[in-house]
């Protein structure tokens, strides 16, 4: 069959798997966005003692394959199955999509976590100092020097760990997610037309490339009021850790 004809008549399934992967990386992302800052102020002001169970935690996540992360959570729950519904947890953890999203979540916490405490002590003690010296609070300190200035720094690689987190959403389509990878094996099995695999590569190229346009706006709108002369400095470097 035509490329050009496998593309128009499979072009809402695979729209509709777009979709879902979008959702669920986005989910993913969001929910670690808002568990990571609390995690990273533990992880560089907490006593060493205090904070083991979080390096456990982020070393485990960031030390194993997404994949086997998944299928702990998927195929380990039905293991648990009578404790979860006495718990009344069975019907999160008997639906696909919210074992994935919990998967994705928990490991994409584990990243921004040590992003965000790069980005942390990456933070002049200056700028803390002066706060203090003019009587802020420790939350406003936190909340209108400490972290808007982590943020800034620790920006170009946490946009780095949602694009890692958008292709490893791939991995859901094996415990039957129907995101875009699941929808292009779908139609492969009834085509058996390799070019399917094309047209998904080009929209998980597409969708990368609108990340990052729009990634890198909001970065120069955070550091429109930096002198160029004097940038922030480098303190998080991209990662380069691959998933699997």
């Amino acid at each position: 069959m035509n490329p050009l004809e496998i593309l128009a008549q499979y072009w809402p399934r695979l729209m509709d798997g777009t979709l879902m992967t979008i959702k669920l990386t986005l989910l993913g992302a969001l929910i670690a966005a808002v568990v990571s800052p609390a995690f990273a102020l533990v992880r560089v002001h907490a006593a060493p003692m205090a904070q083991a169970p979080l390096r456990i935690y982020v070393s485990f996540m960031r030390g194993t394959p997404i994949l086997a992360q998944l299928f702990l959570i998927f195929y380990g729950s039905g293991q648990f199955r009578p404790l979860l519904q006495d718990w009344g947890l069975w019907s999160f953890f008997r639906d696909p999509f919210n074992c994935a999203l919990l998967a994705f979540a928990l490991n994409s916490t584990a990243y921004q976590t040590e992003i965000l405490r790069g980005g942390i002590l990456g933070v002049p003690r200056g700028e803390i100092e002066a706060a203090r010296a003019i009587g802020l609070s420790r939350f406003k300190t936190l909340r209108r020097v400490v972290f808007p200035h982590a943020y800034r720094i620790a920006w170009p690689a946490l946009g780095n760990e949602v694009i890692l987190l958008m292709k490893a959403s791939a991995l859901a389509s094996v415990v039957t997610v129907f995101d875009l990878m699941g929808r292009t094996r779908q139609v492969f099995s009834r085509t058996f037309d390799f070019s399917v695999y094309l047209w998904a590569a080009l929209i998980y190229l597409c969708i990368t490339a609108i990340f990052v346009l729009l990634w890198r706006q909001a970065e120069r709108r955070l550091s429109r009021h930096i002198d160029v002369r004097h940038p922030v400095p480098a303190a998080v470097q991209p990662l380069k850790e691959t998933r699997a």
